[in-house]
């Protein structure tokens, strides 16, 4: 399954939570797209609840189900912690979304985007694979010449807060992580146990 590339919001609204983090798509109307979304109170069952959290995630850092698929059995080969929070860290890693962590991007989805077409270096390296997983202390920060982007500077100031895990140097453009996250530090509408058992069904 390709990833998807429709409208956000339309997902944010069926799933119930806001993808590009700022709220907008659930103010007005928070309930689902389509003629009958706002008087759909249907009961949803077990199976139902698994697939739609495990859906909110893969949606929420942009994933195709193969990739998903695959980090999800990576995360369950850690020997120390729990399966759907070793999974979730993972997901933190990944180059785009620290990019995004660092408040380079608005959105996780305008970070695939600066890695995509080469405007992100590790270690003063470019790399431009999204799925890049960078380790504690990896240096991120934005190419010399993609430093006058206008896209990156309205993000850097739009920024109100950044997680206790990155470090930020405004200045230089570059950030790192200085540790993993802890649990109480990630998606707080995420129930990961319900994504593990999901996995555990099929």
């Amino acid at each position: 399954m390709s990833r998807y590339t429709g409208p956000s919001w339309k997902i944010s609204r069926r799933l119930g939570i806001s993808l590009s983090g700022t709220g907008k798509e659930l103010a007005r109307r928070p309930y689902a797209p389509g003629d009958h979304g706002q008087n759909n109170r249907r009961n949803i069952s077990e199976y139902g609840q698994q697939l739609r959290e495990k859906q909110k995630l893969r949606m929420m850092y942009g994933l195709t189900e193969r990739q998903f698929s695959n980090l999800f059995k990576r995360a369950g080969k850690i020997n120390e912690g729990k399966h759907g929070v070793n999974f979730m860290i993972l997901l933190e890693r990944r180059l785009d979304n620290v990019v995004y962590r660092l408040g380079l991007a608005t959105t996780r989805r305008q970070a695939r985007q600066l890695v995509n077409h080469g405007h992100i270096t590790v270690d003063g390296k470019r790399v431009d694979i999204p799925s890049y997983e960078v380790e504690v202390g990896q240096v991120v920060s934005v190419r010399e010449k993609s430093k006058d982007l206008k896209i990156i500077g309205e993000a850097v100031e739009a920024v109100v807060g950044r997680p206790q895990f990155v470090q930020f140097d405004a200045d230089k453009l570059e950030g790192s992580l200085t540790r993993l996250p802890e649990r109480d530090e990630l998606e707080a509408d995420i129930d990961e146990s319900l994504i593990v058992e999901y996995y555990n069904k099929l």
